[in-house]
């Protein structure tokens, strides 16, 4: 039994965790119907598209399929395994957005607040609201904009604290006016972890761990440090071009992503995060339904609403992509069928939202 069905036991009973099938292994024969199939299709897309990681898929909380593909790292042949930890990057901000709205809910913070509320040192923009923050529409230019892997990363190629990630490079004169475009920035994102920061009085991570992690038993879920040694973190490759091979990382502080993209995970404790976020046991259902009410470019709190049409229906469908070089991550969350798909890489070889969507498609057929 893998570890997200001794944690379903308890909450629902033993006979859905009867239904869960051992990390790694085929699906058992108690499981839906159509798990067989789901399996078969992840296997059949993996293969023809190079794909090198880890896939969970859950309805109902009950596991569909797990698998792992590849390697963890290339150099000595480990293969990854459904154990394996991998750097998660932006989906990270899907729990700094469910932190802030857990704030908000005891009254530390206001969405509508003035950034300056809460960091009056702050020399962007004195417009920006948190909320503008939360649905990247605060008009602050991407960090990241132009930048070419060839000629390295140089923000990400020496360590910043948060307090000088957010001085350095989230406080430039505005793109665009406040509220009036969607710009995805990661300078949103440093701005909110360190609006955490003050607001708590703790380190980001503390806070991350306290609030969400720890609660919710999720023992392979951190923030990356670059002096630290993870055990069974995968080591990410990439690729420049499409005729190019594939490469080690870039060498980078990971810290540095911080709010916006610095954790790390596996499979099992992403799917119970999502469990837990979308039953309504991090935030309040007035909070969730905040997070999940689309803004331009559909985009919400943390997250997109798209729509996933299967069996002549539609079904919003909370999506959640992170990628920084070859560490690749979706989170796909189908609400009203409860279905759950993670996907998790260490190359960019594979089109991870087209992996995610037709696993859900067919999970919904």
């Amino acid at each position: 039994m893998n570890r997200y069905a001794r944690r379903l036991q308890s909450w629902t009973g033993a006979f859905a965790a009867a239904a869960i099938i051992a990390a790694g292994t085929p699906a058992a024969a108690q499981a839906p119907a159509s798990s067989a199939a789901v399996a078969e299709m992840v296997r059949t897309y993996a293969a023809d598209h190079d794909f090198n990681g880890t896939v969970l898929v859950a309805r109902d909380g009950e596991v569909l399929t797990f698998e792992s593909f590849g390697l963890a790292e290339r150099a000595f042949g480990v293969p990854a395994a459904n154990d394996t930890r991998y750097w998660i990057a932006s989906v990270t901000k899907l729990f700094t957005s469910a932190l802030i709205m857990q704030m908000v809910e005891r009254g530390e913070i206001g969405l509508q607040a003035p950034v300056r509320t809460y960091l009056p040192d702050f020399a962007g923009d004195p417009s920006i609201t948190v909320h503008s923050l939360l649905n990247h529409t605060s008009g602050l230019p991407n960090p990241d904009a132009g930048a070419d892997p060839t000629k390295g990363v140089p923000m990400y190629q020496l360590p910043h604290t948060p307090a000088q990630l957010v001085a350095d490079y989230a406080s430039a004169p505005l793109a665009h006016p406040v509220g009036t475009h969607f710009d995805y920035s990661n300078a949103d994102y440093y701005v909110l972890g360190r609006i955490i920061e003050v607001v708590s009085g703790q380190p980001f991570e503390e806070v991350l761990k306290a609030r969400i992690l720890t609660p919710l038993g999720m023992p392979d879920s951190g923030m990356l440090r670059q002096s630290d040694i993870i055990p069974r973190l995968a080591s990410s490759y990439f690729r420049m071009g499409d005729d190019q091979p594939l490469i080690n990382d870039l060498p980078v502080y990971n810290e540095n992503w911080f709010a916006g993209g610095g954790m790390y995970s596996d499979a099992d404790d992403l799917l119970t995060f999502a469990e837990a976020l979308y039953g309504g046991r991090v935030v309040s259902a007035e909070s969730l339904q905040r997070m999940l009410t689309p803004g331009l470019d559909d985009y919400g709190y943390g997250q997109w609403i798209w729509d996933i049409e299967a069996g002549g229906r539609k079904y919003p469908t909370y999506v959640r992509f992170g990628g920084v070089m070859g560490a690749n991550a979706v989170l796909f969350r189908v609400g009203e069928a409860n279905v759950t798909v993670v996907i998790l890489s260490n190359t960019n070889l594979t089109d991870m939202g087209s992996f995610g969507r037709k696993v859900a498609e067919k999970v919904l057929e």
